[in-house]
């Protein structure tokens, strides 16, 4: 079973799928099985941080390049909000962990901010000077 697993992924989990749904619990590739759903929460998580380095980045640019402010980026906080809601009402079980995915996000927003403007790193604050609630608040535009 691990040699399909490691051969044929699409088909080792049609095959698991069928087993589960018949009940033939003896005969699933079970170990492979819990490492998929394990790997499954990792991506759920990870989904959740690359949109709040999305919204922070954007955030600090908002805030730190005011004169290039545009509707693409005031589109990308919106639909980041949107979606970084969305997320977490469909997965509640990260939002205990929000305090450090956030100081996570903002590590590479930072970095990202700074690669995509002119500006250095050491501009924009080591630590972020938006809290979760803030990031997500609607009214809440960085420096209006």
């Amino acid at each position: 079973m691990t040699k399909l697993y490691e051969q044929d992924y699409y088909g080792w989990a049609n095959e698991q799928a069928a087993l589960l749904r018949a009940g033939n619990l003896s005969a699933a590739d079970i170990e492979n099985i819990a490492e998929e759903i394990e790997s499954m929460g990792k991506g759920e998580k990870r989904e959740l941080v690359n949109r709040l380095i999305v919204l922070l980045q954007h955030l600090l640019k908002w805030q730190y390049q005011p004169e290039l402010r545009s509707n693409s980026w005031r589109a990308t906080i919106r639909v980041q909000r949107d979606q970084i809601g969305s997320h977490l009402h469909d997965n509640p079980s990260l939002k205990p962990g929000l305090p450090d995915v956030m100081l996570q996000a903002y590590r590479v927003a930072r970095i990202q901010a700074a690669a995509e403007t002119t500006l250095s790193e050491e501009t924009f604050p080591p630590v972020s000077p938006y809290s979760y609630a803030k990031a997500m608040n609607e009214a809440f535009w960085p420096g209006n």
